[in-house]
């Protein structure tokens, strides 16, 4: 990934992004063209450190024929994106751009066993089903008995062993206080919600940049 300095994340802000963000690309080359498919995943790390990214796929999945434990596999994990127009700086001569989050994840890949599978089955959904508390959290322990080993036997469990993390938040980091607020405040007006995540998210990167405009709100207020 091609990542100017101003935009660079270092390696635990990136991989904390990815298992926040659970769901991304997997990407690998079969010697012709890439085979791409979206996928949820979760994180966890070997002996060793090393992350791991786990995740299945249908049976037939043709990415299945390249998990052979040494080729390099991407996982592209995307946040909240937005349009900016040139319009909304204070500076002149600006031009259109995007801002966005992203993360690549790259390593060998490999086939897990039934029993692996049967684990990643749980614990991935055990990560979603957290998203919804306070609802009571469903577990495969709910499932009619043979039920989930008949459904088990239509995918494959795989992992990705994490040889390399690049992370890239590009959110006009380098622009000057007065573009960077005026930037956020539009997009923060936006009806898009992502629109509206990279106001937020270019607040908490630099909230000094706002702090003059808060504490003139308070003077103001009666």
């Amino acid at each position: 990934m091609y990542t100017p300095p101003f935009f660079k994340q270092d390696r635990a802000a990136s991989l904390k992004f990815a298992d926040t963000r659970g769901f991304g690309t997997v990407c690998a080359f079969d010697g012709h063209k890439p085979v791409a498919s979206p996928i949820p995943f979760y994180l966890t790390y070997a002996a060793d450190g090393t992350p791991q990214a786990a995740f299945h796929v249908a049976r037939h999945n043709p990415l299945l024929k390249l998990a052979d434990g040494t080729s390099s596999w991407l996982l592209a994990v995307n946040g909240p994106d937005a349009y900016v127009s040139p319009d909304w700086y204070v500076s002149p001569d600006q031009v259109p751009t995007w801002l966005y989050q992203s993360v690549h994840l790259s390593g060998p890949v490999r086939l897990l066993s039934d029993d692996e599978l049967a684990v990643q089955i749980d614990t991935l959904s055990e990560k979603f089903e957290n998203w919804l508390l306070p609802k009571t959290p469903w577990t495969s322990g709910k499932m009619m008995a043979g039920r989930l080993e008949a459904l088990k036997k239509g995918i494959v469990g795989l992992v990705m062993a994490v040889e390399e993390v690049e992370g890239s938040f590009k959110l006009n980091q380098h622009k000057s206080d007065a573009d960077y607020t005026a930037i956020a405040n539009a997009l923060g007006a936006q009806a898009h919600a992502d629109a509206r995540e990279i106001s937020q998210l270019m607040q908490d990167v630099r909230p000094e940049a706002f702090a003059p405009e808060t504490n003139m709100l308070e003077r103001s207020a009666p």
